[in-house]
């Protein structure tokens, strides 16, 4: 299985509970309001897995903020993990954002917060890492968070092939990029952009 060997990680002890928690609330939620087309087991424990296998590489932040979190990823399937980070889910869509709630009453995460809102919008947070998977290019949503970062805020995005293309276009320094497999790469933008 996907989630047996999480040891490197350093994961809060009661994600694997939490996880399976959130894999039957999203099976139950996912089929009657088309929130994932994935929801078969080994699918849903692939996108956790890909959720935090970025804990291998990043530091530890105090507020970590999700652009588009949708069904939960990465965003939600972080805050799980590492209950001693504020996270804020931001999500558009009401019915993503009534799922969101529903998980994080049902899993009592304290430390999540979750906006119903455009991430343009969003004035009254800072935070010191952006996340995101799958929402738009690297320049746009580095526009786009403008007003939830500072000089020292750090992003982390979920990217795939086009990765190399939207660097170019984005014109950042201070990057890496960590590569999972042939799907998934993940860009990460270290103490901002210049």
């Amino acid at each position: 299985m996907v989630l047996d060997n999480l040891e490197d990680l350093n994961i809060d002890k009661d994600f694997l509970k939490k996880s399976k928690k959130f894999k039957e609330i999203l099976q139950h939620w996912g089929r009657v309001h088309n929130l994932s087309a994935e929801l078969e087991d080994i699918k849903i424990d692939n996108n956790i897995y890909d959720s935090i296998y970025v804990l291998k590489f990043i530091k530890n932040y105090a507020s970590i903020a999700d652009i588009g979190t949708g069904a939960g990823y990465p965003g939600l399937i972080l805050a799980m993990a590492r209950p001693n980070i504020k996270f804020y889910l931001i999500e558009p869509r009401a019915k993503r954002v009534a799922f969101l709630n529903f998980v994080k009453n049902s899993l009592k995460l304290e430390n999540v917060e979750i906006l119903c809102n455009r991430v343009e919008y969003v004035k009254d947070i800072k935070v010191e890492l952006i996340t995101s998977r799958a929402v738009t290019n690297t320049a746009l949503l580095l526009n786009l968070t403008k007003d939830i970062s500072d000089e020292n805020t750090s992003y982390l995005f979920y990217k795939g092939s086009m990765l190399e293309s939207e660097l170019e276009e984005a014109k950042i320094y201070n990057y890496k990029i960590i590569k999972k497999d042939e799907k998934r790469n993940y860009l990460y933008i270290n103490k901002g952009v210049k």
